[in-house]
């Protein structure tokens, strides 16, 4: 039986400034409806089916900066014909098989914190809400494993795990209370302690998928194995264009019982760097490991020239002492700044309140975190601050590492520009194509832990080169009329026009 009947529920993006049910459509493309038919034999084999305007509005968006700007132009990017919102693996494997029948698109939803617009219903059709399949199904304490549903809210279960079973996931990510288990497997996501517990393929012990045609499968479920290919990272990352993620098993960790803060200063980003880089090498993963370059280190602490690294460990006091004692030994040149920076940090890290009220004020502003071999860190660093910098009507790049590596690092950018009104979309496209330009260029990650989604869709074959078309066989092996979330991923499109993509 799933425990939780109350944990969570999506938080919108930004409020509209006129009738929810009176919004209309951004992108011009093609949208396919639902039949009354349809809708009937839909609404006898789910829980609970709305085609209900203001609704439809409201589920077909995510907290994509530029969809919030178009939020503000009383419009979505595109909008479902039908919320569906099964209550059950077999109600989801039900609304597949129809739409797969009917050749109806289905796009995946739940708490719809995603920043990439991978949860846009880009052409119309169903969106499959999982908020209805949340809770705890399970917690193997001897093992160290959890049973969980995907529309189970992150604070609701690390709130719950750690009062009633004394254990954490050790995954916090950002979007902690706005996100669902299940988007943080479909997009492979990180939480700020990834360093200590990994990103959310680490923690995947097996998965509970539906397949496009309504097929049931289990993947995974031991701690290791070796029976093929690990089914399991294929639909790890996957952002509901190969399957609909059901269930998920997690590896689980005690609570910690105690922990400990650090900070220092740099002189510049690549000193700071190096100093990470040694740290991990030396074998030392503190849960915390956080440089920012100037820029963001005045801002967010009020630190000067000086480029601040924030370090937090947790958990056995033996391996807390020894790892800040690396640490330690590895920052002797450093500026010692005041702990208590760690705490401005954590009292923080969680506050995404600030995105709305700069869009509000007429700022185009977003973030693209990619990941860079130690060898490439601060010249991607430089290169890709610089490339933004030069796109017109920017006011600012800047970048903190935030996830560490033995073998590399996660970069995550920050800019800001002040078009005018009429040009913020072509400054925002102008912004991604130049950072992202100057990522690949250095042969980086597209993405750390955001995904694709629509956003970065255009540079998915650039990114993984001929590696694309093993992808791009996958989907359609296991999707083949191409009804799961499509238009994603870079992936073909049955519904699409042309080659062109529907954004830019």
């Amino acid at each position: 039986m799933v425990s939780g009947n109350d944990t969570g529920a999506p938080v919108p993006p930004i409020s509209f400034d006129t009738d929810a049910a009176s919004i209309g459509t951004r992108l011009g493309v093609t949208t396919v409806g639902v039949d009354d038919a349809t809708l009937e034999r839909l609404a006898g084999a789910c829980a609970s089916v709305s085609v209900d305007a203001a609704d439809l509005s409201e589920t077909s968006r995510d907290w994509w900066p530029l969809g919030m700007i178009w939020a503000l132009e009383e419009t979505v990017a595109a909008r479902a014909a039908v919320i569906a919102r099964p209550g059950s693996a077999a109600e989801v494997a039900a609304v597949l098989r129809i739409c797969n029948e009917t050749r109806i698109p289905v796009t995946a939803v739940a708490g719809r914190s995603g920043v990439c617009g991978a949860s846009i219903p880009l052409h119309g059709g169903v969106a499959l809400d999982l908020c209805g399949l949340a809770g705890i199904v399970d917690v193997d304490d001897t093992s160290l494993v959890l049973d969980v549903a995907p529309g189970t809210f992150g604070t609701w279960l690390e709130d719950t795990l750690r009062a009633e079973y004394g254990l954490t996931t050790g995954h916090w990510p950002q979007s902690i209370d706005l996100s669902t288990v299940g988007g943080w497997i479909a997009c492979r996501g990180a939480g700020q302690l990834s360093t200590r517990y990994g990103k959310i393929e680490d923690m995947v012990v097996g998965l509970d998928v539906v397949l496009a045609d309504g097929r049931q499968i289990t993947t995974g479920g031991n701690a290791r194995a070796a029976v093929g290919p690990n089914l399991d990272q294929l639909f790890v990352g996957s952002e509901g264009t190969l399957g609909i993620i059901t269930g998920a098993r997690l590896r689980l960790h005690p609570t910690p019982v105690t922990d400990a803060r650090a900070a220092y200063g740099w002189p510049d980003f690549a000193t700071g760097l190096d100093a990470c880089r040694r740290i991990l090498r030396r074998g030392a993963t503190p849960a915390v490991l956080r440089l920012y370059d100037a820029i963001e280190g005045e801002r967010n602490f009020g630190t000067g020239d000086l480029h601040p690294l924030l370090v937090l460990d947790e958990g056995d006091p033996e391996l807390v002492t020894a790892t800040m004692a690396i640490v330690a030994e590895e920052c002797p040149e450093a500026e010692r700044l005041d702990a208590g920076v760690v705490g401005t940090w954590l009292d923080h890290r969680n506050n995404v309140d600030a995105l709305e009220a700069l869009i509000r004020r007429g700022f185009v502003v977003d973030t693209m975190e990619i990941t860079a071999s130690w060898a490439a860190c601060d010249r991607v660093y430089k290169r890709a601050t610089e490339a933004i910098r030069g796109v017109e009507h920017a006011v600012m790049a800047s970048a903190h590492q935030s996830h560490a590596y033995t073998d590399g690092a996660c970069l995550y950018f920050t800019f800001a520009g002040a078009p005018p009104a009429e040009e913020r979309e072509a400054f925002y496209r102008a912004a991604w194509d130049a950072g992202t330009r100057a990522v690949l260029a250095e042969g980086c990650a597209l993405s750390h832990h955001h995904g694709i989604g629509l956003n970065r869709a255009r540079f998915v074959r650039d990114a993984l080169g001929p590696a694309f078309d093993v992808l791009a066989a996958t989907k359609a092996a296991l999707d083949p009329n191409g009804i799961l979330n499509p238009g994603k991923l870079g992936l073909a499109d049955p519904w699409a026009s042309g080659e062109a993509p529907a954004w830019p």
